[in-house]
């Protein structure tokens, strides 16, 4: 009962702000509106480019194999990511110190959401892709009930870890514990989800480092003994340069937002780790922006694929016009014909009248 006395559950994040000495949130109201403006087209294009891919992937049928299947789940990750950023803009600033404590927590739980998706995702696709490579084949024998349950396995995991905070792994009742950076968050899950992030990217670098070195050495033997069966196991390799640099495009936007993290996580008080964030959250939107740009760069069916989408949706907008067009060209005839009708109805009526 003495601890319950000590938990501020029912405090604006104001309350919190103030006591991890966060004055102000760093965005002015002339600095928020530019940077509602422009983040607002960045989502915008994550949301529209991301959802191409997914529709892409369904689509066409030569993405229906396991490793298209995940790339689509990564792209639902980033369309998540999307909408969180949309989130984050209109609930920062002064606005994000009015919101309630759950408010907080759901800002936040979809951000760790997309991001733990991403992260997950991409673990799977590079077993998926050693799996592949190391039988030497385009795409791998998982049937479309184990890539099913990959995918729920994935968003269950991210869930989880974005709502651990919410259920418990937070400073509400011990302000001595509460981050900078997040200030309802204690500094051992920073520490933890930190230190996570950054063991699965070194397994994912030691992972695509040993299909590149196996790669490498099969390619040297197959050059050695024929060209033509070189040529016709190029797809595997265009896969994995496609991964690779989804992967490390990945690296290099979420590395530093994850290293001032975990020092904040650690109470380093000469880092001023406040006037970095903003940077690296732009950073980790980018990386949502990249990810579509790197799938049709690197896959010319991914390519084409969008060109016809694009050329299906300004069909049918073309057919939407002209079926409008031809209803009102019908219902001007309809109109001109009823008017003839009467007009005759009428002369037949007064010439009855004169006969009688």
């Amino acid at each position: 009962m003495a601890n319950q006395t000590h938990c501020y559950h029912g405090m604006t994040m104001g309350f919190f702000y103030n006591n991890s000495n966060q004055t102000n949130d760093g965005w002015h109201s002339s600095q928020l509106i530019p940077v509602q403006c422009v983040g607002s087209i960045f989502c915008f294009f994550i949301l529209v480019s991301n959802g191409m891919v997914i529709a892409a992937v369904i689509t066409n049928k030569r993405f229906h194999y396991p490793f298209y299947y995940l790339l689509a789940n990564l792209a639902a990750s980033d369309f998540l990511a999307g909408i969180a950023y949309v989130y984050l803009m209109f609930n920062t600033g002064e606005v994000s110190r009015v919101l309630t404590v759950q408010q907080y927590f759901v800002r936040q739980g979809i951000l760790d959401t997309s991001l733990s998706a991403s992260l997950t995702n991409l673990l799977v696709i590079a077993l998926e892709r050693y799996i592949s490579v190391m039988k030497w084949k385009v795409h791998s024998n998982l049937t479309k009930r184990r890539v099913t349950l990959l995918i729920v396995l994935v968003w269950a995991v991210s869930i989880f870890m974005a709502t651990v905070p919410s259920l418990g792994w937070n400073c509400i009742c011990s302000l001595e514990l509460c981050s900078t950076l997040a200030p309802i968050f204690s500094r051992s899950y920073l520490i933890f989800w930190s230190v996570s992030n950054l063991v699965i990217f070194l397994i994912m670098v030691s992972i695509y480092l040993r299909i590149y070195i196996y790669v490498r050495r099969k390619t040297l033997v197959l050059k050695a003994h024929t060209s033509g069966s070189l040529n016709r196991k190029r797809t595997p390799i265009k896969l994995i340069k496609t991964v690779m640099t989804v992967l490390g495009a990945f690296v290099i936007c979420w590395t530093p937002g994850l290293v001032v993290l975990l020092l904040d996580g650690l109470k380093c008080e000469k880092c001023n780790v406040l006037k970095v964030k903003r940077w690296f959250l732009l950073l980790a939107v980018l990386n949502s922006v990249m990810n579509p740009i790197i799938y049709s760069y690197k896959d010319e069916e991914m390519w084409t694929t969008f060109k016809n989408l694009m050329r299906c949706v300004c069909n049918g907008t073309r057919r939407q016009r002209s079926s409008r067009a031809n209803t009102r060209s019908t219902n001007s005839s309809q109109e001109t014909n009823n008017s003839l009708r009467l007009s005759e109805e009428k002369k037949t009526a007064s010439q009855d009248i004169v006969k009688a």
